[in-house]
């Protein structure tokens, strides 16, 4: 099963014709906290995500981003699940989440691929074992509010979870950090700006603190 993510699908040639898009769309004072109220991200991050097909903005007002996500709840020994605790940014704040590993999706990518590709680049550092798919755990639910990163921006989130055995994982809590993207690209040029995630800080916890 592949998940179409092409549809209503807007482009922008640079952020700044990003930007001059959205301020007569938004309130002024929720898009002048982007990237500067701590935790959240800036339009250098949304175009990226544009530019990239992991979201769409509906011609609205304000807009409305659709994001398709998927959600891995990582089971370890005695059944505890893995969660991100908190991350460090790279304008030096942290950022709380207590959430399962979750990534957004490519276009026309499937959930078990998604699925492996997330695992890879939030876990690879420490994880080198095989990746186990739990029968019978995936789920999919719509989730519709406002964005923690983009404050204002109403969000339409299609999120598909399952619940997976990654072997190689530390036992005890444990900290990633993140690998450069975009390479030399002109994406690359545009990443230099955005608030990007440096470290992710995980622990195991028991799974009905857990929510999907």
């Amino acid at each position: 099963m592949s998940v179409s993510n092409s549809s209503n699908r807007r482009r922008f040639a640079t952020p700044n014709c990003l930007s001059d898009w959205l301020k007569p769309r938004l309130a002024s004072d929720s898009f002048a906290s982007w990237g500067v109220k701590p935790g959240t991200k800036n339009v250098h991050n949304l175009w990226l995500e544009i530019s990239q097909g992991e979201t769409s903005l509906a011609d609205s007002t304000p807009p409305i981003r659709t994001v398709n996500v998927v959600t891995v709840r990582v089971i370890g020994k005695n059944s505890r699940v893995l969660v991100e605790s908190h991350q460090e940014l790279s304008d030096g704040t942290v950022r709380s989440r207590h959430r399962p590993l979750s990534e957004k999706m490519k276009p026309d990518e499937s959930p078990e691929s998604a699925v492996l590709r997330a695992v890879r680049e939030e876990l690879g550092s420490v994880a080198g074992g095989e990746v186990r798919i739990v029968p019978g755990s995936y789920r999919e639910k719509v989730e519709e509010r406002y964005s923690a990163s983009y404050p204002g921006l109403p969000a339409r989130y299609v999120l598909y979870s399952v619940d997976a055995i990654v072997d190689g994982l530390p036992d005890g809590d444990f900290c990633t950090e993140e690998a450069e993207e975009y390479g030399e690209s002109e994406e690359k040029k545009v990443a230099d700006q955005a608030v990007t995630v440096r470290k992710h800080f995980w622990t195991w916890v028991s799974p009905d603190t857990v929510e999907l």
